[in-house]
């Protein structure tokens, strides 16, 4: 992915390659006619450039195209897809221990496809699989937090005092943690148990259930609820669903700003 750091500024017209207008329009951003509307207005940028002439041309193979900000993904040979995990299920593609894995999810799909980064053995929740290699490794990288969120059942009464604990944050083994947001659901239940909310950028190993039982409440069951600007919504246990357009230019957009990130480092 190319740096798109000239975001606002007018890019130079190709001679080779394809008109940009029939590109939008085989990307399903709009109509040819619609198209041409919005590039007239400026609304269109090629890597990272706005681009106004009706006459433009761009290669669909290496041009970034983005619609008012927003990452348009011009492979179609790319897919994109949501899982809600079930506990019990390892996230990888096989498993030597025998354990049950992510392949039967993505049986029906005909791309070879594998999951950006990991949901524990015991967690359930949003997981992204996709062939895109790029944008996978982009968002699953440690050094590029991901924002998620959790919902965590957890034993004991949390309190107030005990949020703003992880907010402040803590230090566990292998380095000091905090949570960017959380939200108490409910607290004391008939069971003894609580249930949180923590949204967090990191991505090590376990952090959710290691920073609970830190501060004295371990996790009983735990799902993640979203990923970045994807959310599990009404998706139910063990299916499948595309990501919308929108969700997808969300995401391509979110990958594209890392990268223009790592690339200024």
């Amino acid at each position: 992915m190319s740096d798109s750091s000239a975001a606002g500024h007018e890019g130079p017209a190709r001679t080779d390659g394809e008109r940009l207008q029939k590109v939008m329009a085989a990307a399903g951003v709009a109509s040819r006619r619609a198209s041409e509307e919005l590039i007239v207005a400026g609304r269109v940028q090629v890597n990272g450039k706005v681009v106004r002439e009706l006459g433009a041309r761009i290669d669909p193979e290496t041009d970034l195209l983005a619609v008012d900000g927003v990452a348009v993904q011009l492979d179609q040979s790319k897919r994109y897809v949501m899982l809600n995990k079930p506990t019990k299920v390892i996230s990888s593609m096989s498993d030597d221990q025998g354990r049950a894995d992510l392949s039967p999810f993505v049986d029906e799909y005909e791309e070879r496809l594998f999951n950006v980064g990991r949901l524990d053995y015991d967690t359930s929740g949003l997981l992204v699989l996709t062939n895109d290699g790029q944008l996978a490794q982009v968002l699953a990288h440690p050094s590029f937090g991901v924002e998620k969120t959790y919902v965590a059942k957890v034993s004991g009464t949390v309190t107030a005092q005990t949020l703003q604990r992880l907010k402040q944050g803590i230090e566990l083994e292998d380095g000091p943690i905090r949570i960017d947001r959380g939200k108490l659901i409910t607290r004391g239940a008939s069971d003894g148990a609580s249930m949180v909310e923590l949204t967090l950028h990191s991505g090590r190993n376990r952090i959710v259930r290691r920073m609970m039982a830190e501060v004295g409440h371990p996790v009983v069951e735990l799902v993640r609820r979203s990923f970045g600007p994807l959310h599990l919504g009404s998706l139910r246990l063990g299916r499948t669903r595309e990501l919308t357009k929108v969700e997808l230019g969300q995401l391509l957009t979110l990958a594209r700003q890392a990268e223009d990130e790592k690339g200024r480092l």
